[in-house]
């Protein structure tokens, strides 16, 4: 009888082998797809674009022609010195995790200098693509992403430097150089991470929460908008500031920076969803769908209330356009991409034509008006337009879910109250030890000349 059993075991245990090949073989195990690998690095390069040239051509052209180099000099130094703070400590700040009570607000220092972390490394942040979210979660072994993870690391690196070059567009021409760069690095370690690290990271209070923010409405956006404006306020107006803006020098470098950050703008939220598939699809469709509104509807705007369309209205009307759509890009459809468009020119030109020379306050190429303001509106309306059509996991307020508008309103209100309450405190202490404000004179000569000793220009006589 024992005999029998064993042999019975035997055959039993033989014939399910083949059974259980097949059912690890339904569940491979993680690898690099070279697909999503590619366009992610494609879209890294995207990002990367936005800052150097386009942001600094975009801005570069609003100022005045003595003030040029300035912006083009704070746009390559930003993208020097955040690249080396991320690799040493804001990648494992923002997207790590730490013990204890600090692990939903901050990260720790296990990936500091990218510690441990080996090129043949899969990203531990991933679409899933069973469950077609599209939410970038961290940590489980077999939440594993298709990417290496050190591309994930540049990806979000560019991200990191944009946010606080956006920045400069609200103290343009009245800021010293070392005063900038130092609060700049403050700014990055103690404002940017930390809210990163609450959006992005599963360990962050907000994703946690359930906020939804793809590609920087809140982290990106509001972040730096809430920002510019404590800037603002904080330094002062510009000696001739006459409650309107200074006419740009260079419309053309304005178009050009423009059609760059346009371009550009695909790799940051297409990208976002981290692969080559449908939702990459949608999140550039509706980015580019969104832009198209905006600039068309400022354009109108221009039209209507000045009698004439304007280059840089066009131009800051697309600008508004991607910045709204980027915390929506992978949860709205066209109905939404549409009400997002029309909604951030409305807005923005009121806060840029009517409230901003209404207070006087001198945000110099309106990186409040538009970032700050565009990505309030963005994230809310998310909250709004998000549809399961996109993915099934998520909706807003039209599509049933009304908690999700409650929690976008969460996730905006403690952005603004913790960027604006860093931001003062990191700037007075810049402002009492080394100073930011440039002197009467170095404002009237002109940054370029006073801070880099060099002109944008030549003039023969």
């Amino acid at each position: 009888m024992k005999k029998i059993l064993i042999s019975l075991t035997a055959f039993l245990t033989l014939f399910s082998l083949p059974v259980l090949a097949q059912g690890a073989a339904a569940v491979p195990a993680p690898k690099v797809d070279s697909g999503d690998t590619a366009w992610m690095i494609v879209a890294t390069a995207l990002v990367l674009l936005m800052t150097i040239p386009g942001l600094a051509l975009f801005y570069g052209g609003l100022v005045r022609r003595k003030n040029i180099l300035s912006v083009l000099m704070q746009c390559f130094i930003i993208t020097a010195v955040i690249s080396i703070e991320w690799v040493m400590v804001g990648y494992s700040w923002a997207f790590g995790s730490s013990k204890g009570a600090l692990a939903p607000f901050i990260g720790g220092f296990d990936w500091s200098f990218l510690h441990g972390i080996k090129p043949s490394d899969l990203s531990p942040y991933f679409i899933s693509h069973s469950q077609p979210t599209g939410h970038i979660v961290n940590g489980a072994p077999e939440m594993t992403g298709t990417i290496p993870h050190l591309v994930f690391i540049m990806f979000q690196c560019m991200f990191a430097v944009i946010t606080p070059a956006l920045i400069i567009g609200a103290f343009a021409e009245r800021i010293k150089f070392k005063g900038f760069l130092v609060f700049t690095v403050l700014w990055a370690l103690f404002v940017y991470n930390p809210v990163a690290h609450w959006v992005w990271s599963a360990d962050g209070w907000l994703f946690k929460l359930g906020a939804l923010d793809f590609a920087g409405g809140t982290v990106v956006h509001i972040n730096a908008g809430i920002a510019a404006l404590v800037t603002a306020l904080m330094l002062g107006k510009r000696r001739d500031y006459q409650g309107h803006a200074l006419p740009p020098h260079n419309i053309p470098f304005v178009a050009i920076g423009a059609a760059l950050l346009w371009f550009g703008w695909f790799g940051f939220n297409a990208g976002s969803g981290l692969a080559a598939d449908g939702l990459a699809g949608s999140a550039f469709l509706v980015t580019n769908l969104a832009t198209a509104t905006a600039a068309f509807v400022w354009a109108i705007l221009d039209w209507f209330v000045g009698k004439k369309p304007t280059v840089v209205g066009i131009c800051t009307g697309a600008v508004g356009g991607l910045v709204a759509i980027t915390p929506a890009a992978g949860f709205v459809d066209v109905t939404g991409a549409f009400a997002i468009g029309i909604a951030v020119a409305l807005v923005c030109y009121f806060m840029v034509a009517y409230v901003k020379p209404k207070l006087g306050y001198d945000d110099a190429l309106d990186a409040f008006g538009v970032h700050g303001i565009g990505g309030i509106l963005g994230a809310l309306m998310t909250g709004l337009f998000a549809t399961p059509f996109i993915q099934s996991a998520y909706s807003g307020a039209f599509y049933g879910n009304a908690h999700q508008f409650i929690i976008q309103l969460v996730a905006v209100g403690s952005t603004i109250a913790y960027t604006a309450i860093g931001t003062f405190i990191l700037f007075k202490i810049v402002q009492v030890t080394i100073g930011v404000r440039a002197t009467e004179k170095e404002e009237a000569v002109g940054l370029d000349e006073t801070q880099h000793a060099e002109t944008g220009y030549t003039y023969f006589d």
